[in-house]
């Protein structure tokens, strides 16, 4: 008895420390997948790296098209409050003027900054310990709007003082401002830009990251296209809020056009300050928190979908949906 229980014991010791063994090995291997958003985390091959690169382009291209399109006409709002000085009456005519031409540099800076976000997330992710996610995607974040924004800035320039009534089509816009105040013209406001995008980006992309992986650790599963939804608007909403005061500062820069009201940017604020009050740096920013948490639920949930749609028509999309 005592023989075969030794033997029974032994046994079932072996084949518990072999089960623990795997599990523990096991455990080792799967727990860092908690701490990673993006179905690519395991991709390190040249060619893998240049699919997640086509697709994020692709993906942030379509998103940012659907939210600028969508959403044009509170932007519009949005920009002529910020711009107003004093009790200046605020038009609704035109809400949609500029959008053609803003779309035209939407799509290749919406690409270029998911195209940018996606690989260098992947690569921070590998390289960072599993508890500094965030920093990942703080830095991905910041890195994609630097390489947007120069797409972005004179998109963004043309597209407000179109917004403001200042030109009546996009390329007499291009045209006109090239003339008047050079090829810098097109750059107005460019350190305020920068001011304002690279935190927003940052924070934005990390609070939805963050929350995202939180959920999926919490319920087990991944988010279904509502969640997302959810979680992309409280993350836009949020970072809207924060952001507003740097955003009115762009704002003004940008349309001052050769006017040159504001030397810069300090100069900028000091004068918003002592002419209107503090409360003029919160200018618009109902819109804005409007626009930015609707644009945040929309631009996530197309993103999503559409990063989805791409994977599942990878040769591998299995092994892939197994890995997620």
């Amino acid at each position: 008895m005592g023989p075969l229980t030794l033997v029974v014991d032994g046994k079932s010791s072996s084949g518990f420390s072999s089960d623990a063994s795997t599990r523990k090995m096991q455990g080792l291997q799967l727990e860092p997948k908690k701490f990673f958003a993006s179905v690519n985390v395991r991709d390190e091959t040249p060619f893998d790296f240049l699919r997640t690169l086509f697709e994020g382009v692709i993906a942030g291209g379509t998103a940012g098209v659907v939210v600028e399109t969508a959403l044009y006409p509170i932007d519009t709002i949005k920009t002529r409050l910020q711009a107003a000085r004093g009790g200046g009456k605020i038009l609704l005519k035109g809400l949609y003027s500029g959008l053609a031409g803003n779309l035209v540099g939407v799509l290749p800076a919406s690409a270029v900054f998911v195209g940018v976000y996606e690989p260098a997330k992947q690569k921070l992710l590998r390289a960072l310990p599993e508890n500094l996610s965030a920093v990942a995607h703080l830095t991905a974040g910041a890195l994609g709007g630097l390489a947007a924004s120069c797409i972005r800035v004179p998109t963004e320039v043309v597209k407000q003082r179109m917004q403001t009534g200042q030109f009546t089509s996009a390329p007499d816009a291009v045209r006109l401002i090239v003339s008047k105040e050079g090829f810098k013209g097109l750059y107005a406001g460019y350190g305020s830009f920068l001011l304002r995008d690279l935190p927003f980006d940052a924070l934005q992309f990390c609070i939805y990251e963050q929350l995202r992986l939180g959920y999926k650790m919490a319920a087990k599963r991944d988010l279904n296209a509502p969640e997302t939804a959810i979680v992309g608007a409280f993350a836009g909403a949020l970072t809207g809020a924060v952001t507003t005061p740097l955003d009115v500062i762009k704002t003004r820069l940008m349309v001052q056009g050769s006017a040159n009201q504001y030397k810069g940017i300090f100069d900028c604020v000091q004068t918003i300050v002592r002419e209107e009050g503090s409360n003029a740096l919160l200018k618009g920013i109902g819109p804005r928190v409007l626009w930015i948490g609707i644009g945040g639920s929309i631009f996530f949930g197309v993103l999503e979908s559409t990063k989805r749609f791409l994977s599942e028509r990878r040769p591998n999309n299995q092994e892939i949906s197994k890995s997620e």
